[in-house]
């Protein structure tokens, strides 16, 4: 049989870019900050994952540029073998005294956390139960392993019970509940406080993602444990410094049993090299600067108040957003395209989220709050979604 080994490769991006399902890349040309340039144009950022604006701090640069004086460039291993550095070391000790649990273990980014421990954890004669909006890390990892699957509707705690009760009632050996702690797409939080009562009922393990709760919701931004006051109940509290540590790298904190477990069985910590030394210095930064400087997740939370509530004034649906994740709510994809455009030339970015990553009928502007923006900005942004949300035919 004659074949095309490759000509699919274009076919199925042909297809994507005839639906517009294509992700069109944009060129951020210097740091990711409040106000940036991104394809030559000045622009007020409102779809990056900096919450804090902590990339840009000067403790956490200064001490990212020490690190490459006295560790080097990179750290030469994975860490199992001669990978782990001092820096690594004390930057997951930052970690756990930080979450208020006993140990954490630091991955190279947050999707390696789950795809490499969520198939750890479970096996056959095992069952998952997921959150039906998880994010796709967790589908990924979950889809790694051998265990049975369920699935409850979103936040759904009554669901959730008779997911328990028939997979208790089927007498699975272990049972692992996975959540994200924020979601990512519309901006509200998981019970997870009641997912715990719930676990501890039903002898099943938690697991929370909380890539969008760390350093932003619970007191100081620890997170959706703080959040609810269950430091320490949740099993696995995953997590990033991606987002509003300002740096990059995953993370689990919870129990030391879980970490030595962890660090022997997940392969995407074993397998790939460790962080170099610039970067865990970089992690340990923003940690102290999250303890010692407070104003950071206060003024996040005052810009998330101020933008929400004239935006819901002007008449946009905000979905169930609790968090500085804030969805406007297009309906077709076309109109959050046009509406994405319509900022980009006023000088806004805030980027269009449409289908498949989300229902066909629920396109929206995604925007991600940042704690660096002043009102003048806000203000300016305000504006602009008014008129282009006019001129679209939204409000």
């Amino acid at each position: 049989m004659k074949r095309n080994p490759n000509g699919f490769l274009r076919e199925e991006y042909q297809s994507l870019v005839e639906k517009s399902f294509n992700w069109q890349l944009r060129t951020l040309e210097g740091p990711s900050a409040p106000v940036c340039k991104v394809d030559g144009n000045e622009v007020i950022m409102l779809c990056s994952n900096n919450y804090l604006n902590l990339s840009n701090h000067p403790k956490i640069k200064r001490a990212s540029k020490k690190a490459i004086d006295t560790h080097g460039a990179g750290s030469g291993s994975v860490r199992a073998i001669a990978g782990s550095m001092d820096l690594h070391f004390e930057a997951e000790k930052r970690v756990a005294k930080f979450k208020r649990t006993e140990s954490a273990l630091i991955y190279q980014t947050g999707f390696a956390a789950n795809a490499g421990l969520i198939p750890q954890l479970v096996e056959k004669g095992d069952i998952i139960i997921s959150d039906e909006l998880n994010h796709g890390s967790i589908i990924d990892g979950v889809r790694l392993s051998k265990a049975d699957k369920g699935v409850f509707k979103h936040s759904d705690m009554g669901d959730l019970e008779n997911v328990l009760r028939d997979a208790d009632s089927k007498g699975y050996r272990r049972i692992l509940i996975i959540t994200d702690g924020v979601f990512s797409m519309d901006g509200d939080i998981a019970h997870a406080d009641q997912i715990v009562k719930l676990a501890q009922q039903y002898g099943a393990m938690t697991y929370v993602d909380d890539a969008h709760g760390e350093g932003v919701i619970g007191p100081d931004g620890r997170g959706v444990g703080a959040h609810f006051g269950i430091e320490g109940k949740i099993d696995v509290e995953m997590g990033t410094f991606s987002k509003a540590y300002g740096v990059v790298g995953g993370l689990i904190a919870g129990s030391q049993d879980l970490v030595n477990y962890a660090y022997n069985k997940s392969r995407t910590w074993l397998l790939s090299g460790s962080h170099p030394p610039a970067v865990a210095a970089a992690q340990i930064a923003a940690i102290e600067v999250l303890e010692t400087e407070p104003r950071h997740v206060k003024r996040l939370w005052k810009n998330t108040r101020y933008f929400k509530k004239n935006i819901k004034r002007m008449g946009f649906d905000t979905g169930h957003s609790e968090t500085p994740i804030i969805p406007l709510m297009c309906g077709e994809s076309a109109k959050a395209k046009e509406l994405s455009a319509f900022l980009y030339k006023e000088g806004i970015f805030a980027l269009p989220i449409i289908f498949p990553m989300v229902a066909r009928d629920k396109a929206r502007i995604r925007i991600i709050m940042n704690a660096g923006l002043k009102r003048e900005h806000l203000d300016k942004a305000l504006d602009a979604f008014e008129r282009g949300g006019k001129k679209v035919g939204i409000i």
